[in-house]
Formats: C-alpha cells, structure tokens, sequence
C-alpha cells in the first residue's frame, strides 16, 4: 500500500492505523483550504474523493460492500428534511394564530428541529466510529489479502 492508493483508489483493504493516519490528513487538508476564500471551498469538494476511497477501504476491510457508506448520508438527509418540515409547520402555526406571546409552538417545532440535526450528526459520528475501530477480517476475504499498513506491517 502506498499513500496515492490510500487516498485515489476505492479498491483494496486498509487496517485501522491507516484509516485514521488518511481520515486525519484529509481533515487536516480540508481545514486548511477552508482558510481560503472560495478558491479554498472549491479544492475541498476535491477532498471528497479520498476520503470515499479511505472509508470503502476499510469496509472492505471489514468484509462490507462500500455502498454501505451511503447510510449515514440517507439518514442525515432524511433528519434535515424534516426538521426543515418542521421550522415550516411551526411559522405556519405562528402565522394562523391570533395568540399574542404564545411562543410553545415555535419554540417546540425549534427544539425538535435541532434534535433531528443533532441526531443525523451523531449517526454520522457513530458510522465514523464503527468504521474506524471495529477489527477487520483475518485474512484474506472477497475484497482482497489482509491489507499492509503503510509502514510495510501487516495491519
């Protein structure tokens, strides 16, 4: 394993160690370029690729078909829908009551708006911490032989 296979091939098995070493240059880079204005946004949509070859990687790894990426992303969608749905519901509410200082149902529709993000992030971060430290398959699966680290051991 080199570092333009980590980062540029979907294709293969990478061990832990590796996964996180490529998930943290990656973040790393992406911060960076965030610096910059505009120039910097458009180079870090480019970052989306290695990241998607690290995570299918280490799914495979794993003995996982990498389109099971996709999930978090489904989930997430789906909580911002609604809590978009939501903050519409509750100034609708808000616009059809004659209810002077009567804020319960904004304020409610506000707080389960923000427990439907927060709940997309935390499957997210809880989809990053599966996949990041749950042991690979021994040996060699249909994905490929027991992946070797970047440093020439095997993971």
């Amino acid at each position: 394993m080199d570092w333009k296979t980590l980062f540029l091939t979907p294709e293969g098995r990478i061990g832990r160690r590796d996964f996180w070493i490529g998930f943290l240059i990656v973040m790393v880079a992406s911060t960076v370029l965030q610096i910059i204005p505009f120039i910097g946004q458009l180079l870090g949509l480019l970052l989306v690729w290695p990241q998607i070859c690290i995570h299918s990687k280490r799914l495979h790894d794993m003995g996982k078909s990498a389109w099971l990426m996709l999930a978090p992303f489904i989930v997430s969608g789906i909580c911002f829908a609604l809590s978009t749905r939501t903050r519409s519901m509750a100034r609708m509410i808000e616009a059809n009551t004659n209810v002077q200082n009567d804020n319960a149902a904004p304020m409610g529709a506000a707080v389960a708006g923000m427990a439907l993000i927060a709940l997309g992030l935390l499957v997210g971060i809880a989809f990053l911490l599966w996949v990041g430290l749950s042991k690979g398959e021994p040996g060699r699966n249909r994905f490929g032989p027991r992946p070797v680290s970047l440093t020439g051991a095997p993971s």
